[in-house]
Protein backbone atom coordinates (compact mmCIF):
# COMPACT_ATOMS: atom_id res chain seq x y z
CA UNK A 1 0.00 0.00 0.00
CA UNK A 2 1.77 3.52 -0.94
CA UNK A 3 2.41 5.84 1.60
CA UNK A 4 -0.42 8.57 2.33
CA UNK A 5 1.27 11.80 1.14
CA UNK A 6 -1.65 13.90 -0.95
CA UNK A 7 -1.12 17.79 -1.55
CA UNK A 8 -2.88 20.39 0.77
CA UNK A 9 -5.86 21.02 -1.97
CA UNK A 10 -6.35 17.22 -2.07
CA UNK A 11 -5.81 16.52 1.73
CA UNK A 12 -7.81 19.09 2.84
CA UNK A 13 -9.45 21.85 -0.08
CA UNK A 14 -11.16 23.95 2.65
CA UNK A 15 -8.08 25.30 4.43
CA UNK A 16 -6.27 25.43 0.90
CA UNK A 17 -9.07 27.88 -0.03
CA UNK A 18 -8.12 29.73 3.64
CA UNK A 19 -4.20 29.56 2.69
CA UNK A 20 -5.23 31.31 -0.46
CA UNK A 21 -7.61 33.89 0.65
CA UNK A 22 -4.54 34.27 3.18
CA UNK A 23 -2.40 35.21 0.48
CA UNK A 24 -4.63 37.46 -1.65
CA UNK A 25 -5.33 39.54 2.17
CA UNK A 26 -1.87 39.86 2.93
CA UNK A 27 -1.20 40.65 -0.79
CA UNK A 28 -3.37 43.02 -1.26
CA UNK A 29 -3.48 45.06 1.90
CA UNK A 30 -1.41 47.52 3.70
CA UNK A 31 -0.50 45.65 7.05
CA UNK A 32 0.61 48.44 9.49
CA UNK A 33 0.30 45.81 12.87
CA UNK A 34 3.06 46.69 14.59
CA UNK A 35 3.79 43.19 15.74
CA UNK A 36 3.53 41.88 12.31
CA UNK A 37 6.25 41.12 9.31
CA UNK A 38 6.84 39.34 6.41
CA UNK A 39 9.41 36.25 6.65
CA UNK A 40 10.71 35.48 3.59
CA UNK A 41 10.41 32.38 1.29
CA UNK A 42 13.71 30.74 3.12
CA UNK A 43 12.25 31.47 6.47
CA UNK A 44 8.68 30.00 5.71
CA UNK A 45 10.59 26.90 3.74
CA UNK A 46 12.70 26.02 6.67
CA UNK A 47 9.53 26.47 8.81
CA UNK A 48 7.75 24.25 6.73
CA UNK A 49 10.75 21.23 6.38
CA UNK A 50 10.92 17.94 7.66
CA UNK A 51 11.87 19.51 10.57
CA UNK A 52 8.83 19.44 11.81
CA UNK A 53 8.62 15.43 12.00
CA UNK A 54 11.14 15.49 14.73
CA UNK A 55 11.18 15.05 18.54
CA UNK A 56 14.36 16.44 20.26
CA UNK A 57 13.52 17.29 24.36
CA UNK A 58 16.49 18.25 25.89
CA UNK A 59 19.74 20.17 24.58
CA UNK A 60 22.39 19.48 21.36
CA UNK A 61 24.54 17.01 22.73
CA UNK A 62 21.92 15.98 25.94
CA UNK A 63 18.87 14.76 23.85
CA UNK A 64 16.34 11.68 25.26
CA UNK A 65 16.14 11.06 21.63
CA UNK A 66 18.28 8.87 19.25
CA UNK A 67 18.54 10.11 15.25
CA UNK A 68 19.38 14.09 16.76
CA UNK A 69 22.99 13.97 14.49
CA UNK A 70 21.52 16.72 12.16
CA UNK A 71 18.65 18.49 14.67
CA UNK A 72 21.75 19.39 17.01
CA UNK A 73 23.59 21.64 14.01
CA UNK A 74 20.58 23.10 13.32
CA UNK A 75 19.92 24.32 17.06
CA UNK A 76 24.14 24.67 16.98
CA UNK A 77 23.73 26.92 14.33
CA UNK A 78 20.66 29.12 15.59
CA UNK A 79 22.72 29.86 18.83
CA UNK A 80 25.83 30.39 17.45
CA UNK A 81 24.59 33.15 15.04
CA UNK A 82 22.21 34.93 17.73
CA UNK A 83 25.17 35.07 20.01
CA UNK A 84 27.59 36.55 17.27
CA UNK A 85 24.19 39.12 15.58
CA UNK A 86 23.51 40.36 19.05
CA UNK A 87 26.68 39.94 21.23
CA UNK A 88 25.22 37.51 23.84
CA UNK A 89 27.16 35.11 26.53
CA UNK A 90 24.31 32.65 26.18
CA UNK A 91 21.34 31.98 23.61
CA UNK A 92 17.89 29.36 24.17
CA UNK A 93 15.94 28.51 21.14
CA UNK A 94 13.83 27.11 22.45
CA UNK A 95 10.82 28.97 24.05
CA UNK A 96 7.64 28.57 21.83
CA UNK A 97 7.00 32.21 22.04
CA UNK A 98 7.99 35.46 23.61
CA UNK A 99 4.79 34.75 26.23
CA UNK A 100 6.27 31.85 27.61
CA UNK A 101 10.07 32.96 27.32
CA UNK A 102 9.28 35.41 29.68
CA UNK A 103 7.57 32.88 31.91
CA UNK A 104 10.91 30.89 31.74
CA UNK A 105 12.17 33.62 33.11
CA UNK A 106 10.09 33.78 36.26
CA UNK A 107 10.33 30.39 36.92
CA UNK A 108 14.19 30.57 36.66
CA UNK A 109 14.90 33.18 39.23
CA UNK A 110 11.11 33.84 41.30
CA UNK A 111 9.05 32.45 43.74
CA UNK A 112 4.95 32.07 43.92
CA UNK A 113 4.74 36.01 45.77
CA UNK A 114 7.94 36.95 44.80
CA UNK A 115 7.44 41.27 44.10
CA UNK A 116 7.78 42.05 39.94
CA UNK A 117 7.96 45.12 38.48
CA UNK A 118 7.16 46.13 35.07
CA UNK A 119 5.56 48.93 32.55
CA UNK A 120 1.99 49.11 33.00
CA UNK A 121 -0.13 47.86 30.08
CA UNK A 122 -2.29 51.00 29.75
CA UNK A 123 1.22 52.70 29.58
CA UNK A 124 2.60 50.47 26.79
CA UNK A 125 3.56 47.38 28.42
CA UNK A 126 2.94 43.55 28.34
CA UNK A 127 0.66 41.12 29.87
CA UNK A 128 3.66 39.55 30.78
CA UNK A 129 4.90 41.75 32.79
CA UNK A 130 2.81 41.39 35.70
CA UNK A 131 -0.70 42.72 34.48
CA UNK A 132 -3.57 41.76 36.87
CA UNK A 133 -5.35 39.29 34.06
CA UNK A 134 -2.21 37.43 33.34
CA UNK A 135 -0.43 34.40 35.39
CA UNK A 136 2.31 37.07 36.43
CA UNK A 137 -0.05 38.96 37.87
CA UNK A 138 -1.71 36.17 39.58
CA UNK A 139 1.39 34.49 40.55
CA UNK A 140 3.66 37.08 41.86
CA UNK A 141 2.82 40.35 43.58
CA UNK A 142 3.11 42.86 40.62
CA UNK A 143 4.24 46.84 40.80
CA UNK A 144 3.62 48.61 37.83
CA UNK A 145 5.63 51.66 36.71
CA UNK A 146 3.66 53.92 34.18
CA UNK A 147 4.26 57.59 32.17
CA UNK A 148 4.20 60.95 32.84
CA UNK A 149 0.80 62.77 31.80
CA UNK A 150 2.72 65.93 30.51
CA UNK A 151 4.83 63.99 27.95
CA UNK A 152 3.72 60.25 27.92
CA UNK A 153 7.21 58.95 28.33
CA UNK A 154 8.01 56.44 30.63
CA UNK A 155 8.73 58.61 34.16
CA UNK A 156 12.27 56.56 35.79
CA UNK A 157 11.29 58.79 38.99
CA UNK A 158 8.64 56.72 38.69
CA UNK A 159 10.59 53.22 38.42
CA UNK A 160 13.15 54.61 41.15
CA UNK A 161 10.58 55.15 44.05
CA UNK A 162 8.33 52.17 43.64
CA UNK A 163 11.42 49.99 42.95
CA UNK A 164 13.46 51.20 46.52
CA UNK A 165 9.46 50.61 47.96
CA UNK A 166 8.83 47.29 46.93
CA UNK A 167 12.34 45.88 46.63
CA UNK A 168 11.29 43.72 43.20
CA UNK A 169 13.13 40.24 42.34
CA UNK A 170 12.12 40.97 38.53
CA UNK A 171 12.70 44.41 36.86
CA UNK A 172 11.38 44.51 33.85
CA UNK A 173 12.27 47.01 31.07
CA UNK A 174 9.84 45.95 27.67
CA UNK A 175 7.27 47.57 25.98
CA UNK A 176 4.62 46.74 23.13
CA UNK A 177 2.74 49.94 22.42
CA UNK A 178 5.85 52.51 23.12
CA UNK A 179 7.29 54.57 20.59
CA UNK A 180 10.29 55.78 22.19
CA UNK A 181 14.15 54.85 22.57
CA UNK A 182 14.14 52.49 26.55
CA UNK A 183 17.23 54.07 28.48
CA UNK A 184 18.44 50.26 29.41
CA UNK A 185 21.74 52.01 31.38
CA UNK A 186 19.02 54.21 33.79
CA UNK A 187 16.97 50.67 34.61
CA UNK A 188 20.16 48.73 35.29
CA UNK A 189 21.30 51.71 37.47
CA UNK A 190 17.94 51.23 39.31
CA UNK A 191 18.32 47.55 39.49
CA UNK A 192 21.40 47.69 40.78
CA UNK A 193 20.29 50.22 43.51
CA UNK A 194 17.56 47.97 44.93
CA UNK A 195 19.23 44.05 44.24
CA UNK A 196 16.84 43.58 41.91
CA UNK A 197 17.37 41.42 38.55
CA UNK A 198 17.16 43.37 35.18
CA UNK A 199 15.65 41.73 32.49
CA UNK A 200 14.55 43.66 28.60
CA UNK A 201 11.62 42.27 26.74
CA UNK A 202 12.43 43.32 23.49
CA UNK A 203 10.39 41.14 21.22
CA UNK A 204 9.78 44.07 19.79
CA UNK A 205 13.14 45.76 19.09
CA UNK A 206 14.95 42.74 18.18
CA UNK A 207 14.92 43.76 14.16
CA UNK A 208 15.89 47.21 15.36
CA UNK A 209 18.44 46.10 17.84
CA UNK A 210 20.46 43.98 15.83
CA UNK A 211 20.15 45.87 12.52
CA UNK A 212 21.75 49.06 14.55
CA UNK A 213 18.52 51.08 14.39
CA UNK A 214 18.09 50.83 18.24
CA UNK A 215 20.41 50.74 21.58
CA UNK A 216 20.85 46.79 22.85
CA UNK A 217 20.15 46.14 26.68
CA UNK A 218 22.67 42.50 25.71
CA UNK A 219 25.29 42.93 28.36
CA UNK A 220 23.37 45.38 30.14
CA UNK A 221 20.13 43.55 31.30
CA UNK A 222 21.21 40.25 33.28
CA UNK A 223 18.66 38.62 30.86
CA UNK A 224 17.04 39.50 27.55
CA UNK A 225 13.80 37.99 26.18
CA UNK A 226 11.98 37.99 22.46
CA UNK A 227 9.88 36.73 19.92
CA UNK A 228 11.78 35.41 16.81
CA UNK A 229 9.20 37.88 14.34
CA UNK A 230 7.73 41.03 14.34
CA UNK A 231 11.16 43.62 13.30
CA UNK A 232 13.24 40.31 13.41
CA UNK A 233 11.52 39.04 10.51
CA UNK A 234 11.80 35.24 11.36
CA UNK A 235 9.09 32.59 12.26
CA UNK A 236 6.98 32.67 15.32
CA UNK A 237 8.84 31.63 18.32
CA UNK A 238 11.10 32.90 21.16
CA UNK A 239 14.60 32.86 22.29
CA UNK A 240 16.19 34.20 25.52
CA UNK A 241 19.78 35.92 25.57
CA UNK A 242 21.75 35.75 29.52
CA UNK A 243 25.37 36.24 31.21
CA UNK A 244 26.54 32.89 31.37
CA UNK A 245 26.43 32.75 35.13
CA UNK A 246 22.13 32.78 34.48
CA UNK A 247 22.49 29.81 31.08
CA UNK A 248 22.20 26.94 33.58
CA UNK A 249 19.19 28.83 35.32
CA UNK A 250 17.33 29.55 32.31
CA UNK A 251 18.03 26.58 30.47
CA UNK A 252 16.31 24.43 33.12
CA UNK A 253 13.46 26.95 33.52
CA UNK A 254 12.82 26.30 29.64
CA UNK A 255 13.28 22.70 30.00
CA UNK A 256 12.26 20.64 31.98
CA UNK A 257 10.67 23.28 33.09
CA UNK A 258 7.47 24.80 30.78
CA UNK A 259 8.49 22.67 28.22
CA UNK A 260 8.85 19.87 26.05
CA UNK A 261 10.43 19.16 22.97
CA UNK A 262 11.31 22.13 21.28
CA UNK A 263 9.84 22.85 17.59
CA UNK A 264 12.55 21.85 15.63
CA UNK A 265 11.23 23.11 12.57
CA UNK A 266 11.13 26.84 13.98
CA UNK A 267 14.62 26.32 15.44
CA UNK A 268 15.74 25.69 11.43
CA UNK A 269 13.97 29.11 10.13
CA UNK A 270 15.32 31.12 13.08
CA UNK A 271 18.62 29.95 12.10
CA UNK A 272 17.66 31.14 8.71
CA UNK A 273 16.12 34.66 9.84
CA UNK A 274 19.61 35.55 12.02
CA UNK A 275 21.66 34.84 8.58
CA UNK A 276 19.42 37.35 6.97
CA UNK A 277 19.65 39.88 9.72
CA UNK A 278 23.64 39.58 9.64
CA UNK A 279 23.60 40.53 6.10
CA UNK A 280 24.14 44.94 5.15
CA UNK A 281 21.21 44.97 3.32
CA UNK A 282 19.25 44.09 6.74
CA UNK A 283 20.78 47.16 8.69
CA UNK A 284 19.32 49.42 5.82
CA UNK A 285 15.70 47.92 6.18
CA UNK A 286 16.06 48.41 10.39
CA UNK A 287 16.85 52.27 9.15
CA UNK A 288 14.24 52.77 6.96
CA UNK A 289 11.22 51.53 9.42
CA UNK A 290 12.31 53.81 11.75
CA UNK A 291 12.50 56.80 9.12
CA UNK A 292 9.51 55.51 7.37
CA UNK A 293 7.62 55.47 10.92
CA UNK A 294 8.92 59.09 11.65
CA UNK A 295 7.50 60.21 8.58
CA UNK A 296 4.58 58.11 8.58
CA UNK A 297 4.27 59.79 12.41
CA UNK A 298 4.82 63.39 10.68
CA UNK A 299 2.23 64.08 8.44
CA UNK A 300 -0.48 62.51 10.52
CA UNK A 301 0.58 65.00 13.07
CA UNK A 302 -0.05 67.63 10.25
CA UNK A 303 -3.30 66.22 9.33
CA UNK A 304 -4.78 66.83 12.48
CA UNK A 305 -4.17 63.40 14.43
CA UNK A 306 -2.80 63.23 18.27
CA UNK A 307 0.46 61.45 17.90
CA UNK A 308 1.21 60.32 20.98
CA UNK A 309 5.13 61.45 22.43
CA UNK A 310 4.86 63.78 18.98
CA UNK A 311 6.65 61.08 17.39
CA UNK A 312 8.62 57.93 17.23
CA UNK A 313 12.04 56.63 17.85
CA UNK A 314 11.44 53.03 16.41
CA UNK A 315 8.85 51.12 14.38
CA UNK A 316 5.70 52.53 15.88
CA UNK A 317 3.25 54.94 16.48
CA UNK A 318 0.35 55.27 19.24
CA UNK A 319 -2.50 58.02 17.99
CA UNK A 320 -5.39 59.44 19.82
CA UNK A 321 -7.81 59.60 16.90
CA UNK A 322 -10.75 61.40 19.16
CA UNK A 323 -9.69 64.63 17.61
CA UNK A 324 -11.21 62.83 14.46
CA UNK A 325 -14.85 62.25 15.80
CA UNK A 326 -14.39 58.84 15.90
CA UNK A 327 -12.57 55.86 18.35
CA UNK A 328 -10.09 53.50 17.77
CA UNK A 329 -12.20 50.68 17.29
CA UNK A 330 -14.34 52.11 14.54
CA UNK A 331 -11.05 53.47 12.46
CA UNK A 332 -9.60 50.04 12.64
CA UNK A 333 -12.90 48.40 11.61
CA UNK A 334 -13.00 51.21 8.66
CA UNK A 335 -9.53 50.78 7.65
CA UNK A 336 -9.98 47.37 7.52
CA UNK A 337 -12.46 47.33 4.82
CA UNK A 338 -10.23 50.53 3.28
CA UNK A 339 -7.26 47.52 2.93
CA UNK A 340 -5.27 49.18 5.48
CA UNK A 341 -4.68 46.79 8.79
CA UNK A 342 -4.28 48.25 12.13
CA UNK A 343 -5.28 47.51 16.07
CA UNK A 344 -6.97 49.47 17.86
CA UNK A 345 -5.43 50.26 20.86
CA UNK A 346 -5.30 52.74 24.50
CA UNK A 347 -3.56 55.51 24.52
CA UNK A 348 -1.92 56.66 28.15
CA UNK A 349 -4.33 57.86 30.44
CA UNK A 350 -7.43 56.93 28.17
CA UNK A 351 -10.96 57.68 29.27
CA UNK A 352 -12.27 54.62 27.27
CA UNK A 353 -12.37 51.16 27.93
CA UNK A 354 -9.43 48.66 26.39
CA UNK A 355 -12.55 46.92 23.85
CA UNK A 356 -13.26 50.96 22.46
CA UNK A 357 -10.64 53.08 22.93
CA UNK A 358 -8.75 56.11 22.23
CA UNK A 359 -6.42 54.85 19.71
CA UNK A 360 -4.66 52.91 17.06
CA UNK A 361 -1.45 51.55 17.23
CA UNK A 362 0.60 52.00 13.57
CA UNK A 363 3.71 49.77 12.44
CA UNK A 364 6.01 50.07 9.58
CA UNK A 365 8.05 46.68 9.75
CA UNK A 366 5.81 44.94 6.84
CA UNK A 367 5.48 48.07 4.46
CA UNK A 368 9.05 48.54 4.89
CA UNK A 369 9.86 44.90 4.19
CA UNK A 370 7.78 45.29 0.90
CA UNK A 371 10.09 48.07 -0.34
CA UNK A 372 7.87 50.97 0.34
CA UNK A 373 9.37 54.17 1.41
CA UNK A 374 8.51 57.59 2.44
CA UNK A 375 6.43 58.96 -0.39
CA UNK A 376 3.92 55.88 0.29
CA UNK A 377 4.39 56.82 3.92
CA UNK A 378 2.73 59.87 3.23
CA UNK A 379 0.07 58.39 1.11
CA UNK A 380 -0.55 56.19 4.02
CA UNK A 381 -1.47 58.83 6.33
CA UNK A 382 -3.76 60.53 3.44
CA UNK A 383 -5.55 57.39 3.43
CA UNK A 384 -6.23 57.39 7.08
CA UNK A 385 -7.33 60.64 7.30
CA UNK A 386 -9.74 60.60 4.33
CA UNK A 387 -11.09 57.12 5.99
CA UNK A 388 -11.89 59.43 9.20
CA UNK A 389 -14.31 61.82 7.42
CA UNK A 390 -16.58 59.03 5.74
CA UNK A 391 -15.97 55.95 8.02
CA UNK A 392 -19.24 54.54 6.86
CA UNK A 393 -19.63 55.46 3.65
CA UNK A 394 -18.94 51.54 1.49
CA UNK A 395 -18.18 53.58 -1.57
CA UNK A 396 -15.79 55.60 -0.68
CA UNK A 397 -13.92 52.98 1.45
CA UNK A 398 -13.52 51.27 -1.34
CA UNK A 399 -12.28 53.90 -3.58
CA UNK A 400 -9.47 53.98 -1.16
CA UNK A 401 -9.00 50.25 -0.94
CA UNK A 402 -8.66 50.05 -4.63
CA UNK A 403 -6.19 52.57 -4.50
CA UNK A 404 -4.00 50.60 -1.68
CA UNK A 405 -4.20 47.55 -3.73
CA UNK A 406 -3.07 49.49 -6.96
CA UNK A 407 -0.11 50.60 -4.94
CA UNK A 408 0.58 47.13 -2.94
CA UNK A 409 0.81 45.43 -6.53
CA UNK A 410 3.97 48.02 -7.35
CA UNK A 411 5.55 46.15 -4.17
CA UNK A 412 5.03 42.25 -4.15
CA UNK A 413 5.25 41.01 -0.85
CA UNK A 414 7.97 38.31 0.36
CA UNK A 415 6.80 35.18 0.48
CA UNK A 416 3.54 35.57 -0.98
CA UNK A 417 2.44 33.58 -3.60
CA UNK A 418 -0.50 34.58 -5.20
Amino acid sequence: MPAFDPTLPESDPEIARLVAEENRLENDKIRLIASENYASRAVMEATGSVFTNKYSEGYPGKRYYEGQQVVDQVEELAVRRLKALFGAEHVNVQPYSGSPANLAVYFAFCNPGDTVMGLALPAGGHLTHGHTVSITGKYFKSVQYGVRKSDHRIDMDQVRDLARQSRPKLLWCGTTAYPRTLDFQAFRAIADEVGALLVADVAHLAGLICGGAHPSPVGIADVVTSTTHKTFRGPRGGMIFCKEKHAAAIDKAVFPGLQGGPHNHVTAAIAVAANEASRPEFKTYAKDVVENAQTLGAALTDAGFGVITGGTDNHLLLVDVTSKGTTGKQLAQALDRAGIVLNYNAVPFDPRKPFDPSGVRIGTPSVTTRGMGKDVMVRIADWINRVTQKPTDDASLARIAAEVKEVCAKYPAPGIRV
